[in-house]
């Protein structure tokens, strides 16, 4: 099995036809995600990549029963988009795009607690990789060649490292069930949590590796939550030891703002809390490869 999109998953592309939409599209044509439209205002009742073109994601979905959307939205138009694909009755949505204002983001939050649990959309990003289950389904600009289908679970806040987790499980046989790309940016879709608690239910998930960095609890949060709830081994490699106070390090987020955001204080809580705890970024698939030998 696989968390979030599998082989069935209908994918919308919003911002179709823009430059980067279309070469991120088709990657993921070629990987074997199951494209069925885009959206790009305006264009509507066009064929791109020989695809339908729709006006408005609400039409789209009518017209392809899709259940999934990958947003490259230029960032003043992002928040919109996310909300759009929210109202239409999208389940899952990955937000590429970077620089979304913090506003913005705190408006699309806000929105999506008027949906009940059931019909609440499912958002990661903004800012991030986006999400593969490899030999099944890629929502997303990540190289699909250095994933292994297998049955360890990656979630993080930067996309590279979460690369080289997978290149360097796939070099020691090592595979992956889906990697989520949560995205750098202080106010994202879902925490490491939310995708914690579904790879807790995935049965075919046996161990997850969480990345994180500097800034922000959600990593310990995710530890506590771990702690109390979960059976499974957590694997963490937390990025940005060096980092110092107050500087922005590469994301958004990843920013020390008190005294229990930086890397040094995050790893010492998640070992307390039980966590695998990962040394250096070399050393993140011979970790994940001694918990699999432990079980």
């Amino acid at each position: 099995m696989a968390i979030l999109i599998n082989e069935s998953t209908r994918i919308l592309v919003q911002g179709f036809t823009g430059k980067i939409g279309t070469f991120h599209a088709e990657d993921m044509i070629k990987y074997g995600s199951k494209v069925v439209g885009g959206v790009t205002p305006g264009k509507g009742g066009q064929k791109h990549l020989g695809l339908p073109v729709f006006n408005t994601v609400k039409e789209a979905v009518q017209e392809t029963q899709a259940d999934a959307s990958i947003i490259f939205v230029p960032p003043a138009f992002a928040a919109d988009s996310i909300m759009e694909a929210a109202d239409a009755g999208i389940k899952y949505c990955v937000a590429i795009t970077d620089g979304i204002p913090t506003q913005d983001m705190m408006k699309v939050k806000n929105f999506l607690r008027r949906f009940s649990d059931d019909k609440r959309m499912i958002l990661t990003g903004p800012n991030c990789a986006g999400t593969i289950s490899p030999g099944k389904s890629m929502l997303g600009i990540m190289p699909g060649h250095i994933y292994m289908p297998g049955n360890v679970g990656i979630v993080g806040r930067s996309g590279t490292l979460g690369y080289e987790a997978a290149s360097q499980m796939k070099a020691l046989g090592i595979g992956v069930s889906t990697s989520v790309g949560i995205g750098g940016d202080p106010i994202n879709g879902s925490a490491h949590q939310v995708i914690l608690a579904k790879f807790e239910k995935d049965p075919d998930t046996k161990v997850i590796m969480m990345i994180g960095e500097i800034g922000g609890p959600q990593e310990v949060e995710a530890g506590i939550y771990a702690k109390a709830n979960m059976t499974k081994p957590v694997v963490a490699y937390i990025a940005g030891l060096t980092a110092p106070e107050g500087r922005r390090m590469g994301h958004a987020g990843a920013i020390i703002s008190s005294a229990s955001e930086g890397a040094a204080e995050k790893v010492s809580r998640l070992k307390d809390l039980g966590i695998t705890i990962c040394p250096t970024p070399a050393a993140m698939g011979e970790t994940v490869a001694k918990v699999l030998a432990g079980l």
